[in-house]
């Protein structure tokens, strides 16, 4: 083959220069060479230079940085440069024949692709010249075509004339880089400073500043997905936010938004509208861009049946594809070339995936922005919350959550799927307008078929929709059961009332079930008609076509480019009904829900604070008026008074009557002030009305130095306000205490001391770091009390107001506050106290008293004056003073106190053990040196569960899992044969019945199986979940009792929610999904291989390819969705918890920290979104652009083998339709790998749970061996008896030895930590026995089985447990009593008088927890309930602290009577409830002290319980 620079050397006529040299066209081509030869000697030094001295650059993201103007079209020009260079030379190739290979085409090529990709990366000054010679040698050989006759009908002269239009265009653009910047011609060139983002190191975020290739590419994202692969990702790694994407940034866009379409004068009357406006308004560009993309990737997706139609039709006529010529193509003989179609169609797949990636990007970040902004601004409108919003229940905190997780979501993913609502339609027309192109008539009708079954879609879409919201219900009602039956597990278990709760529990799992039965046949039935709906339109539109229109054209082309256009006519059809019920939701935010609405309307935070009504505006009465035009009283006390109220009348709600009446008082300046009134009489809600928290009908509030009103709170300073519910951060202890006040040790450890908090932190893992609140330890309501106090404490402001901070403390914790907090740290600093106390002992210590009575003030002044004036009221004070017993309240709240820091410290043993059992469970790593465990570890994140997925598996049986396999198998098999017999019938041009017989009988089969394993499919998961969870629920609820005191509770609910609906609802649709596009994938490659083996040639590194890309883009992938779950927590929380503590924080004028933290959260959740969604796209570029190269490898080897092996085009075809669908699912079998390896974990933590053992309910007794009425006597023996609450843990109970009579009146006594509670669940063997035993009448109880032991046993425990339902069921969940018993028990427990006044007696409705009966008549109902079993021994373990003294006296009486005949073992909490015993047990560190009758331990000097009765007087 010969070689020469312009063609043959034998042909003398192209080295011919008589006419002149520009006429000589080989000369031309040459001088076209001279300026990349030129600008490749002159940049090559400057390259390298640039290369070399790139580590010595500023610390910026120097990569990223974007120094020149018009960069971006730069690069879209090179584009298209790179993309006519290679029409160029296609077309030079094509044309010129194989005879001779010309070298200026060539080296033009590839010169120039070289240089433009340099030169757009790295910028010079010679690139002015560059592109001016360029411009001008091409602006020379166009004119000579012109000039030789050469037309628009020549392809080269079209491409000359491109090529000068875009150096042209590149000229123009260096020439304003030149002007703008002013290089080259100028001494001075301006200097530009990188933008604020890049010049800080934290913002990893580079979408917005790199250049279009990596912005198309993702490029930036590799290093990152590396680094993921290294180590975790957290939110170090991820850095912050672009100053452009940060809430601040896109609230201020919205709000500016917002004021502009507030100007309009329709706003008060079409609010939504206007609402969508300013929505549009702000965030409208980007989601317009985002269309353009997704219209543009939609019809460039046409490419790929019209390419394959051609160049199945081009081999198919024979055509030698490389015709030998000597001059040049035209555009038409161009693209009849089957090479350069199969270029042309790998170019379109490119851009058409890189403008789909993008456009799915640009729309998802847009919602980002936009649910940002939204939730700043719903954050901003809180704080301008009146407290009546949220008393009068209009605005509660649930609401608040909803809107923040739910509505915000709906309008983001409405953002994100709005392109498809205009992208759709105009794909559905051109796929019909192209089928009829092909098909004629027929195409109408397969569309038809497509186009009449979407309704049927949106139907089973609707269905589908309802089924979840059922089983959403039915599922929230079985977490309300699973967390009763969890936090009464205790009780459950002590009287053997397991088997109920579970059957009310597996009740509820079977309404779920059928409602997930319902949600699986519909899913399946989409699933069905998805992958069923192609094969009806193909086969109805092939056998119409074929035997209908006999005349007409059904080549393998016409045929699997019809195939390619149906799938991609189904996809948007399918899609249409989730978007147009994402459409209805979002726009029912906005139109049918109001509180978004009203938020939005409220006015801006900058405004006076005002009550917010939606039911009716706000009263303007002649009062708030005149108020503004009043002057300031003048005070002449102003110095001696820090607060004044004068003639106040408060309100909680505007329409109500007055709260507050007659308010005049005067807070004294540095010293401290005290309220007291009985409970109800406004004492906290005059704190409230001072702070400005309540609406002010008439008079005026005072502070000093300024004169303020109460709806212009804002100008009053800091006040350090702890409120009578105490509310916490979910923070640290110390950060709870600090309260974003400057650390100072000496101040902090005196504060800690004051709220005796030191014996608490100590208890705690980390000290004072222990995160505590939602997120963290779940502290009583003493310890509660005591943190919120220490903030107010630690605060430096000048003003403290406390309201009522003893009421969940013991006296000696109020005393110690009392003394060393407010006398010593408050009074003596003269800073000013109001303290809002039912204490009176403390009233000697205030500087001044204010008595409320019935929101009135009764009487302020000095407890002397109230002494000389108010008589009667004093005296009344000195009696309630008297009647508080210190000593029996010392021996009742003290045993209070020390249990709160037993229970705490049981709580931290629980989660330290649950933390190591998870350490240990998470991954089997061998503890070997750091490195080996790091290694360990990555590998370990980088496998995939496949044991967890075996499990999954396995539970589907032993007759499902075969089916489940073989039918998916079975279906990728016939739907190939289909494929294949359709290749093989549009190759035969005679005959077309036998094959559409077989094809048709193939197809039927395939609909057949697409709904077999449709159902195959959600039937596992059905069966999957059922097994999982009632294998979970019977484990859990015979699980001991050590198993929920060492677990959390969240931690085992978190079981039965969350990962029960990943396995209910996900995995079975992520298996689907997963199945299907693993097997169409491996389908298509086996096809292609088939059809043209040498592709499996190349298929080998691209495979290797795709392992790597898919390894490191799972890691990275659960990385950021587990960063994206756990950054949107702190941020729900964050919310809730500001509504809780609006008052609190509004007292402390902290409204700006917490709007800057909200930020913080929100500008965290959105940064890990992004990076999930640019990770996704990084993978679905990659895997899209190695489809693209499997449909060019595919492509050009199915042509070269037609060529020469003489390959039926019907298969070519074949091959090409394959290959396009690997392109269309490798990237969802990624995706779904990676979703599936997230859900698998759900698989595995409950696996974790049902290895938890059971305790030993069967016993060495059978039931015939029992006396049916054991225990008849209730004599009890303990010999020698040693307990402990596990194997690791020291003994609780040591060698215990006791008789106890039948009908004996037992009395245990001793301090918190002796024994009492374990000696009494000894007898339910609730606790491990380890020696010794207990026989009570004649039957040694660890022979018994545990149901019947526990069944025939009562107690009464301290902490009283209600169940939700009725009072019917509370007492008697067994329902073997008569009415005529329960009132009896109702009677003896003093309740009858309350349950008879209920609506429906004893059907009366108790709420979640007894929440609707007092803390006392809660344990009464306990009481009732044990007296209703009416067993012969009863325990009763400090069963009245929640009732006051005269009720229990009662109750002691009738314990005594009513069980005359019965043992009663009484653990006391008051020594003299037990006086009255046959015997008294004194013990002491898990060892019997003293064990006597009562009188004759009363008698010796030295008996403890002596001492302890004697301290109880």
């Amino acid at each position: 083959m010969a070689l020469a620079f312009c063609g043959d050397e034998g042909n003398s006529t192209a080295y011919n220069v008589d006419h002149g040299v520009l006429n000589n066209g080989c000369f031309v081509d040459a001088l076209n060479v001279v300026p990349h030869v030129f600008l490749l000697f002159i940049t090559f030094p400057i390259l390298f230079i640039g290369w070399g001295s790139q580590s010595s650059k500023v610390h910026i993201h120097h990569s990223t940085w974007l120094h020149f103007p018009g960069h971006n079209l730069r690069w879209i020009l090179t584009f298209i440069l790179l993309f006519v260079l290679v029409c160029e030379i296609a077309e030079g190739i094509v044309s010129d024949g194989k005879a001779t290979l010309v070298l200026y085409i060539r080296v033009a090529f590839f010169l120039n692709d070289y240089l433009i990709n340099i030169t757009i990366v790295y910028f010079c000054n010679s690139l002015l010249f560059y592109w001016t010679l360029a411009f001008i040698t091409k602006t020379i050989k166009f004119v000579k075509f012109c000039d030789n006759g050469v037309g628009f009908s020549q392809l080269r002269f079209c491409l000359t004339g491109l090529l000068v239009v875009l150096y042209g265009m590149l000229l123009a653009v260096e020439i304003n880089v030149i002007r703008v910047r002013r290089y080259v011609f100028f001494k001075s060139p301006k200097e530009v400073k990188p933008p604020e983002d890049l010049q800080d190191l934290g913002v990893r975020f580079l979408q917005p500043f790199v250049n279009l290739l990596s912005k198309g590419t993702y490029w930036w994202m590799n290093t990152f997905i590396k680094t993921a692969h290294k180590k975790p990702i957290d939110l170090k790694t991820i850095g912050k936010l672009p100053i452009a994407m940060r809430a601040l940034t896109n609230y201020v866009r919205l709000n500016e938004a917002f004021e502009a379409q507030k100007v309009c004068k329709a706003w008060n009357y079409i609010r939504s509208r206007s609402i969508w406006r300013a929505l549009c308004c702000a965030f409208g560009r980007p989601l317009l861009l985002s269309s353009t993309f997704r219209i543009l990737a939609d019809l460039l997706g046409f490419a790929g049946p019209l390419c394959i139609s051609g160049i199945v039709h081009n081999v198919g006529k024979g055509n030698n594809t490389i015709r030998p010529q000597g001059s040049s193509d035209t555009l038409q003989n161009f693209l009849s070339n089957a090479y350069v179609l199969a270029v042309l169609l790998f170019f379109a797949l490119l851009l058409q995936r890189t403008f789909l990636q993008a456009s799915y990007y640009v729309a998802i970040e847009t919602g980002i922005n936009l649910r940002g902004a939204i939730q700043t601004k719903i954050y901003n409108k809180i704080m301008q919350l009146s407290t009546s919003n949220m008393s009068m229940g209009e605005m509660t905190a649930g609401q608040i959550c909803n809107l923040v997780a739910i509505d915000t979501n709906q309008l983001m993913w409405f953002f994100f799927l709005c392109p498809n609502l205009w992208a759709m339609p105009v794909q559905i027309i051109v796929g019909v307008l192209l089928l009829y192109y092909l098909l004629g008539i027929s195409a109408l009708i397969g569309a038809a078929v497509i186009i009449v079954l979407a309704p049927v879609q949106y139907f089973v879409a609707t269905k589908l929709s309802q089924a979840q919201r059922s089983t959403l219900e039915y599922s929230n009602e079985r977490l309300k059961k699973t967390n009763e039956m969890l936090r009464g597990i205790k009780l459950l278990k002590l009287y053997a009332w397991e088997h109920i709760f579970h059957s009310s529990v597996e009740e509820t799992r079977q309404k779920e079930m059928t409602s997930l039965k319902s949600f699986a046949l519909y899913t399946s039935i989409s699933i069905f008609m998805n992958a069923a709906i192609p094969i009806a339109a193909v086969l109805i539109t092939f056998v119409v076509h074929a035997h209908l229109t006999r005349k007409a054209d059904f080549s393998p082309s016409v045929a699997f480019a019809s195939i390619s256009l149906f799938h991609i006519l189904v996809s948007p059809l399918f899609l249409l009904s989730s978007v147009v019920r994402s459409t209805v939701k979002a726009l029912g935010t906005l139109l049918v829900l109001p509180p978004l609405t009203v938020y939005f309307c409220l006015s801006d935070f900058s405004q006076p604070l005002k009550v917010v009504n939606r039911k009716r505006p706000a009263r303007e009465d002649w009062n708030n008026y005149s108020s503004h035009m009043r002057r300031p009283i003048n005070i002449t006390e102003a110095d001696d008074f820090c607060v004044k109220i004068t003639n106040g009348f408060f309100t909680w709600t505007p329409e109500g009557p007055p709260a507050l009446s007659n308010i005049d008082i005067r807070i004294p300046q540095g010293q401290l002030t005290m309220i007291v009134g009985q409970v109800g009489c406004g004492k906290s809600s005059l704190l409230l009305a001072i702070l400005g928290e309540m609406q002010k009908i008439s008079g005026n509030i005072f502070w000093t130095g300024n004169s303020w009103f109460v709806c212009f709170s804002r100008k009053r300073g800091s006040v350090a306000y702890a409120s009578q519910k105490p509310w916490l951060l979910n923070a640290t202890v110390e950060e709870n205490i600090t309260f974003e006040s400057s650390f100072n040790k000496q101040r902090y450890k005196a504060v800690i001391d004051a709220c005796s908090l030191q014996p608490d932190i100590d208890i705690l893992p980390h000290g004072d770091q222990t995160q505590i609140g939602e997120r963290g330890i779940n502290l009583s309501g003493g310890q509660r009390q005591r943190i919120s106090v220490a903030r107010a404490l630690y605060q430096q402001t000048n003003v403290v107001f406390l309201d009522d901070p003893f009421s969940a403390l013991d006296i000696h914790l109020s005393d110690h506050l009392m003394q060393e907090g407010i006398l010593k740290m408050l009074r003596e600093d003269k800073r000013t106290v109001v303290l809002v106390t039912h204490k009176l002992q403390y009233l000697p210590h205030a500087d001044w008293i204010i008595a409320m009575k019935d929101g009135n003030i009764q009487r302020e002044g000095t407890l002397k004056d109230i002494q000389k004036s108010e008589t009667e009221l004093f005296e009344h004070w000195k009696t309630l003073m008297n009647r508080q017993d210190q000593e029996l309240e010392k021996t009742i709240i003290e045993t209070k106190t020390v249990l709160e820091r037993t229970n705490l410290r049981r709580t931290m043993y629980s989660r330290e053990a649950l933390l190591k059992d998870d350490e240990e469970d998470e991954e089997e790593v061998t503890e070997s040196d750091d490195e080996d465990n790091l290694s360990s570890v990555l590998h370990q994140r980088a496998k995939m569960p496949w044991r967890a997925c075996g499990k999954y598996l396995s539970a589907a049986g032993i007759l499902l899992l075969p089916l489940l396999v073989l039918s998916q198998l079975l279906k990728h098999t016939v739907m190939v044969a289909i494929d294949y017999c359709l290749a093989q019938w549009t190759s035969e041009i005679f005959d077309h019945s036998p094959y559409s017989k077989f094809f048709s009988i193939l197809s039927c089969l395939g609909i057949v199986l697409c709904l077999v394993t449709s159902i195959a499919v959600e039937w596992t998961g059905l069966k999957v979940t059922k097994k999982l969870h009632s294998s979970l629920l019977n484990k859990i609820i015979l699980a001991p009792m050590r198993f929920f005191e060492t677990t959390p509770l969240g931690s085992i609910l978190n079981r039965f929610s969350a990962d029960c609906n990943t396995i209910d609802q996900h995995i079975p649709a992520t298996l689907e999904c997963l199945s299907r596009s693993t097997l169409l994938c491996v389908s298509a490659l086996a096809v292609i291989s088939y059809v043209t083996p040498m592709f499996l040639i190349a298929l080998v590194p691209l495979a290797i390819m795709c392992y790597f890309i898919q390894k490191y883009f799972r890691v990275a992938s659960r990385d950021l969705q587990q960063l994206d779950d756990s950054t949107q927590l702190p941020l729900l929380s964050h919310f809730s918890e500001t509504v809780e503590g609006l008052t609190t924080i509004r007292a402390f004028r902290y409204e700006a920290k917490f709007r800057q933290k909200l930020l913080e959260y929100t500008d965290s959740n959105n940064i890990a979104s992004l990076f999930l969604t640019a990770a996704n796209r990084w993978l679905e570029v990659r895997m899209e652009y190695i489809g693209a190269c499997v449909v060019l490898i595919a492509a050009v080897t199915s042509i070269t083998s037609c060529l020469y092996r003489k390959l039926s085009s019907g298969l070519v075809g074949l091959g090409l339709t394959y290959a396009l669908m690997v392109s269309n699912y490798l990237n969802w079998m990624v995706r779904n790998l990676a979703d599936m390896e997230i859900q698998l974990g759900a698989v595995k933590r409950i696996h974790g749970l049902l290895k938890t053992e059971a305790e030993n309910y069967e016993g060495l007794l059978s039931s015939s061996q029992i006396p049916q009425n054991w225990p008849d006597r209730g004599e009890i023996q303990i010999q020698n008896l040693s307990v402990r609450y596990d194997s690791n843990l020291k003994p609780v109970l040591k060698h215990v030895n006791a008789h106890i009579s039948p009908g004996q009146k037992i009395g245990i006594c001793g301090r918190t930590g002796s024994g009492k509670s374990s000696f009494s669940l000894a007898f339910f063997r609730m606790v491990d026995t380890f020696e010794g035993r207990i026989i009570i009448d004649g039957i040694d109880i660890a022979k018994l089985p545990l149901q019947t032991l526990r069944s025939r046993l009562s107690i009464i425990l301290q902490d009283p447990i209600l169940f939700s339902g009725t009072i019917r069921f509370n007492l008697d969940p067994e329902k073997k009593c008569t009415d005529s018993m329960l009132w009896e028990a109702l009677e003896i427990a003093q309740l009858k008088h309350v349950v008879k006044a209920l609506p429906g007696g004893l059907d009366a409705i108790v709420t979640e927890g007894g929440e609707n009966f007092s803390q006392g008549q809660r344990q009464l109902f306990c009481l009732a309930r044990a007296f209703v079993r009416k067993t012969s021994i009863f325990i009763m373990d400090e069963a009245t602290a929640s009732i006051d003294m005269a009720t229990e006296n009662i109750l002691q009486k009738v314990v005594m009577t009513a069980f005359a005949d019965r043992t009663v073992v009484t653990i006391a909490h008051r020594v003299h409830t037990i006086l009255n015993a046959d015997l008294v047990i004194v013990m002491k560190r898990g060892v019997i002290l003293e064990y006597d009758k009562p009188e004759v331990l009363l008698e010796r000097e030295d008996s403890v319980f002596a001492s302890f009765v004697q301290a109880d007087k």
